[in-house]
């Protein structure tokens, strides 16, 4: 169990580390919450399993939740990171008939406390937490500006009617855009770090957290993709692509979504990236879905936001990043 001194210590709640056994409770609490909070995607099963399961954290220190008197959760609180980064990625909630009592700020106290734990304990020095949070969740705003926590970010969901003439995009015949496949997938992981690493915020992905994402139950193969340079057999750009089941219920429409899309420095300015998408449209569109969706770094230098906008993305919804500097143990 974690060290009790990092146990939050509010007394209407029994606390302890999230186990497997506790997986059915936490979809429950979680789908609480999305009634209140009406977010644009609920963690499924699968992702609850990761949490438990993944190498580079350990769910016995780096999770907690609080149980009311019957057993039910109410609460919980976790956090992430990297080997050997200064992130750490604090996640959490609060059922909401149990809001307004200092729970959030009880977790978000172990949470800052943990991580600091963590990070001196691996010998990181001048690390900081990070947290998501939805513009229509004023509460979690409310708690992360009261905590100290800073704005220095926004992200933007886009989505664009595939009822409407999709563009064509004219491809160099240098170039192929062949379908996600198992032969494929460590040399996009590999391009995919290689394009995000000017990108800010982003962390390589290990090959853990790829397979993680390539065997999502939200990831569809069909509709993601790869430019082939043919020249050199090399993966130059690629799209990661999922569908959300209950897109229509929290969204309005069935959505295909881009989850990832990237172009290597090598290859930039050669319109893959839009000839991708509307390759990913059509692939969309041929599948039933109503609608293509996607989230954008608001701020992001490569003019991401405008190749959407231009491509007939509108925004939807934004989200903002609070971050917040961990002291340094003494």
């Amino acid at each position: 169990m974690p060290t009790p001194e990092l146990i939050p210590t509010h007394q209407q709640l029994s606390w302890r580390a999230i186990t497997a056994t506790d997986l059915e409770d936490w979809e429950s609490l979680l789908r609480r919450m999305a009634v209140a909070d009406k977010p644009d995607w609920i963690e499924q099963r699968a992702d609850l399993e990761e949490v438990l399961e993944a190498s580079k954290n350990d769910p016995v220190l780096d999770t907690v939740m609080g149980f009311d008197d019957g057993g039910t959760p109410r609460a919980f609180g976790r956090i992430s990171a990297n080997p050997g980064s200064q992130l750490v990625h604090v996640f959490g909630g609060v059922d909401p008939e149990w809001r307004r009592r200092g729970i959030g700020r009880a977790i978000h106290g172990w949470q800052v406390e943990r991580a600091g734990k963590r990070l001196a304990e691996a010998g990181v020095e001048g690390g900081f937490i990070r947290s998501y949070v939805e513009e229509l969740n004023p509460g979690h705003r409310a708690l992360m500006e009261s905590a100290g926590g800073t704005i220095t970010r926004w992200f933007t969901e886009m989505t664009r009617d595939l009822s409407e003439d999709i563009p064509e995009v004219d491809l160099d015949p240098e170039f192929e855009i062949v379908a996600f496949s198992d032969d494929l997938s460590e040399a996009i992981r590999l391009a995919h770090n290689e394009a995000f690493q000017d990108h800010w915020g982003s962390e390589p992905r290990d090959e853990e957290s790829w397979r993680f994402t390539v065997s999502h139950p939200e990831f569809r193969a069909e509709w993601s993709l790869a430019a082939i340079d043919n020249s050199s057999g090399e993966v130059a750009a690629y799209e990661i692509a999922s569908y959300d089941p209950e897109s229509r219920e929290l969204v309005g429409h069935d959505e295909g979504y881009t989850e990832l899309l990237g172009v290597r420095r090598d290859w930039r300015g050669r319109r893959l990236a839009p000839a991708l998408l509307a390759e990913a449209m059509r692939r969309f569109k041929a599948d039933g879905m109503e609608n293509a969706g996607l989230g954008v770094d608001t701020e992001n230098p490569s003019g991401a936001l405008g190749l959407y906008e231009r491509m007939g993305y509108t925004p939807t919804r934004r989200s903002m990043v609070f971050e917040k500097q961990l002291a340094q143990p003494e």
